[in-house]
């Protein structure tokens, strides 16, 4: 799949404020600092689509990227940011909370960790609060190049080891600076496009 085009066309905070085309949908959730937006930028082949921040908690909404005419990227509000106050927290988890109470058009959820460390506990309560609504995640390990050759399968055993992921979940490992993992991801996305459209 070439991305010909790609805009944040939706910035919402509610239901009544979502695209109703019914393109499929693509989650990503992840802490404040794990690098949604290079991820972002990365598979979208873009500079500065999403805004990098060194301040982590920048989003603060539910942003709809369209991609292709196609699909929707979706950032949300990363979790685990100590500075954002409990009832900015709360509110942020009653917006992710309502989209994914009964989004139909949402093909699965890119989940991002840091390749260099163990899953936090915040990692662990997003990911079994996702697997509550039962949506296939793929977990993508943020950061690879930072992590020594001799360290990576040592990580990588950690990470799955602490995550315990359901059959029909996964892992990429992933790399926004040597663009690792970024085909592995574009097929997922594109299969699911594919399902989707031979669905209607």
């Amino acid at each position: 799949m070439v991305i010909k085009e790609a805009n944040l066309d939706i910035i919402a905070t509610r239901r009544s404020q979502y695209p109703t085309e019914g393109k499929p949908e693509f989650l990503l959730v992840g802490k404040s600092n794990v690098g949604k937006s290079s991820f972002i930028n990365a598979i979208l082949s873009r500079k500065n689509l999403a805004y990098t921040s060194s301040r982590p908690g920048k989003t603060q909404t539910l942003n709809f990227y369209g991609v292709n005419d196609s699909f929707y990227l979706i950032d949300v509000p990363g979790y685990g940011y100590a500075a954002v106050d409990k009832k900015t927290q709360a509110k942020f988890g009653m917006m992710i909370e309502e989209y994914l109470e009964k989004r139909e058009e949402l093909k699965r959820v890119f989940m991002l960790i840091d390749y260099r460390h163990k899953p936090s506990e915040d990692d662990l309560l997003m990911y079994n609060f996702l697997k509550y609504y039962n949506l296939p995640v793929t977990v993508v390990a943020t950061k690879a190049d930072k992590v020594p050759g001799s360290q990576k399968q040592k990580n990588l055993k950690v990470i799955l080891d602490t995550m315990d992921l359901v059959i029909g979940d996964d892992l990429v490992v992933f790399s926004s600076n040597t663009k690792l993992g970024v085909k592995e991801v574009i097929k997922k996305i594109e299969d699911l496009v594919s399902e989707s459209e031979e669905t209607i």
